[in-house]
């Protein structure tokens, strides 16, 4: 194992590392999300910049050899939004009590729902000296810049236990997640379901495909009109949703320049008519990760179709073997996603602000894993499975 110096560095962009130095570091996980490419994407179209509140301070230690031997993807906030963990009324309670709780450290991807690592060693690294030097090196940041606290969100189990021990806030929550039981095929995949759920999907996939010409393009195969049509669909989702869609054009240009391969566009449209919808993956080395969704015509069931059984229909194919769909969503677990559990970490500053979170997330914790145990036993699809 090579020895880390007691140096840390702070970079304002990624681009400072480099590609190849930290990509040593993440590239080996598989996890698109933490790839050099996908972060310095998000900064060259400017939607992680200092104007959208998400100021890049990423985390760096060298080795005894003076090559970056960890790496830790760090923003400055000024708000809680595109996080997908809600800190929004701690924020509240602790201004409404004369704090300030901007400017906060975010350890994340950004806009990214997506469990990974955070804390990232090369691998020739001890990781638990990489991660005693990265987080270290936040917390004097947080200390420095006056920061209230920092959140590590979307951890590895690993990590969120790791951190928990050296003295982190704990916090864990759910998402709907479709595990491959070796399926070689979407009616492999069906015949694990009771019968009721096999005839409910079946007519779901039916009633969305009417009439329709659905597509899944990867690579070579997607081009500008089909970023231009999601781009449409996206806009329409993200302002309803959100009110601001955190991603522009550019980033999905320099996306399909930069990680066409790691893409799965699917699509939807009349037979030669323009395309009326649309579903976002990322591809990763253990699972496909769903991203974004949009449409301009309401088909009844098409959602499902794109976002939920065209992926488990493309993880089959590609021997993927998870699937993650996105945040929130108790509809999904009829469709064979079960619940699943993520989490975060955080370390805050004022300990007045510290205890009551302490004590509330003790009390999250345990009514989380209650309802996932409740959600999984009441509404499993595969729970009567009869063949």
């Amino acid at each position: 194992m090579s020895s880390l110096k007691a140096e840390v560095r702070i970079h304002r962009r990624i681009a400072d590392i480099g590609k190849e130095a930290w990509d040593a570091c993440a590239g080996p996980s598989g996890d698109p999300f933490v790839s050099f490419d996908f972060l310095d994407i998000l900064e060259e179209s400017g939607c992680a910049a200092d104007r959208t509140g998400w100021a890049p301070h990423h985390v760096s230690v060298a080795d005894v050899d003076g090559e970056i031997g960890g790496v830790m993807p760090l923003y400055l906030k000024s708000h809680s939004q595109g996080e997908y963990v809600f800190d929004h009324a701690w924020a509240d309670a602790y201004e409404r009590a004369g704090g300030d709780y901007y400017p906060k450290l975010q350890c994340s991807a950004p806009f990214s729902p997506v469990t990974g690592p955070r804390l990232i060693a090369r691998p020739d690294v001890d990781p638990d000296e990489a991660r005693s030097a990265l987080l270290g090196g936040a917390l004097t940041l947080c200390e420095r810049l006056k920061a209230s606290s920092l959140h590590v969100t979307f951890p590895t189990t690993e990590e969120w236990d790791w951190m928990g021990d050296r003295g982190l806030l704990r916090r864990q929550d759910q998402q709907y997640h479709w595990e491959n039981a070796g399926y070689a095929t979407f009616d492999d995949f069906l015949a694990a379901l009771s019968s009721n759920r096999r005839k409910t999907i079946r007519r779901e996939r039916r009633d969305a495909q009417e009439g329709l010409e659905i597509v899944a393009l990867s690579g070579d195969d997607l081009k500008p009109e089909h970023w231009d049509a999601f781009f449409g669909f996206y806009m329409d989702t993200g302002a309803r949703k959100w009110g601001r869609p955190y991603l522009n054009r550019r980033f999905f240009s320099l996306l399909h320049e930069r990680m066409a391969d790691k893409v799965l566009l699917i699509l939807a449209r009349r037979p030669d008519g323009p395309w009326i919808a649309g579903a976002l993956n990322l591809l990763g080395r253990d699972c496909l990760y769903g991203r974004h969704w949009g449409c301009t015509e309401d088909v009844p069931f098409l959602h499902f179709e794109l976002c939920y059984y065209q992926a488990i229909e493309h993880a089959i194919r590609l021997g993927l073997p998870r699937v993650e769909a996105g945040a929130q969503g108790q509809h999904k677990i009829a469709r064979g996603y079960l619940p699943s559990a993520v989490y975060s970490a955080h370390w805050i500053a004022d300990p007045a602000l510290r205890a009551p979170v302490a004590r509330y997330l003790e009390q999250e914790r345990a009514a989380v894993a209650e309802d996932m145990a409740m959600l999984t036993e009441e509404y499993s699809p595969f729970r009567h499975a009869d063949g």
